[in-house]
């Protein structure tokens, strides 16, 4: 769709920078309150001058300060484009200064110049997204639990036992309360999964696979929106960050294959668990990393490419609607 006006919008905690720029490429700024009515109310004056239904909005992506701008523009209809920083920077060229004003007219100007490669926002699954704020709580919840659990252990023969004894007693009713909260979380999240037939199966199917857990299982079907925001394993690893990429220049230049830095690393991690699980188990993945090292591979090279063999084993149980099975055997007509 080739929209006739863009709007580029610099998100921060209390206000909004806004760009507009008409089809004559005359630019317009605006600055609002980041709160749902004052964005509406832009809006609705906004519309009396200017079609909307054939206007982009782009805004870069501050995490949880877009909710506002994000709920208005998908009840309303809007198209929004949420688009990554280091993507808007990337292509906006050399920059030597900034501010606010300025950054809504770069993400107006890249907006335009980039607007066949939008992504507009859709209603997400109301399911996917309770889960997601689940999930994020859940972690923030098991950070403090594992940081007092460190306070026990480090500080044991090395303080007064007295004190020590005093100390761990509370640090432990920390501790029992933050694993009921956690434990209160994964309840919530089981009825919600539950309550979606396909998340349900969508579960069900990944867990299958040797070395999948449940909560990789959960962060899996939340990071690809129930495998609607991916279509591939090589895609999926990408973002995961398991996907190796070569670095050459000229004749000069050339280093091995390395995964990029730019990935989710709290799925990484959870992945990399996955493997170190998977390997210990018996079966093929096992038999693969200890030939693999046995030809003098290295380990963490290894543990990798066994990453990404349990992404692409996630994207093929979901493709087929099947379960995982170790001994499976094409059966020809």
């Amino acid at each position: 769709m080739q929209f006739e006006s863009v709007i580029g919008i610099d998100v921060s905690k209390l206000t909004l920078d806004i760009a507009l720029v008409t089809q004559d490429a005359e630019v317009e700024s605006f600055k609002i309150e980041n709160k749902p009515l004052a964005i509406k109310k832009f809006f609705q004056n906004l519309s009396k001058t200017l079609d909307l239904e054939s206007t982009l909005i782009c805004a870069e992506h501050t995490g949880h300060y877009c909710y506002p701008l994000q709920k208005t523009c998908l009840e309303e209809g809007y198209s929004l484009w949420i688009e990554g920083g280091a993507e808007i920077k990337q292509r906006s060229g050399v920059t030597r200064y900034k501010n606010d004003k300025v950054d809504a007219i770069r993400i107006a100007d890249y907006a335009k110049r980039y607007q066949d490669k939008a992504k507009i926002q859709k209603t997400e699954d109301y399911t996917i997204e309770s889960v997601r704020s689940l999930s994020s709580e859940r972690e923030l919840f098991t950070k403090e639990r594992a940081k007092y659990k460190t306070q026990v252990k480090d500080l044991k023969g090395f303080m007064d036992e007295v004190l020590f004894k005093a100390r761990g007693k509370r640090l432990k009713k920390q501790i029992d309360s933050l694993t009921k909260l956690i434990q209160e979380i994964d309840k919530q999240i089981k009825v919600l999964m539950q309550s979606n037939k396909e998340l349900a199966n969508q579960k069900k199917l990944l867990i299958s696979i040797d070395g999948i857990g449940e909560q990789t299982a959960i962060h899996t079907i939340v990071a690809t929106g129930g495998f609607t925001k991916f279509n591939s394993g090589r895609k999926f690893g990408c973002h995961v960050g398991v996907a190796p990429f070569s670095f050459e220049s000229g004749s000069s230049q050339r280093s091995r294959k390395k995964v990029s830095s730019r990935a989710n690393k709290d799925l990484k991690t959870l992945f990399h668990m996955c493997a170190l699980s998977a390997i210990r188990m018996k079966g093929e993945l096992k038999e693969y990393f200890e030939r693999k090292v046995g030809e003098g591979k290295n380990k963490m090279t290894v543990i990798n490419a066994v990453r990404s063999k349990l992404i692409n084993r996630i994207f093929a149980v979901i493709r087929d609607n099947r379960k995982y099975e170790k001994n499976y055997t094409v059966t020809l007509a």
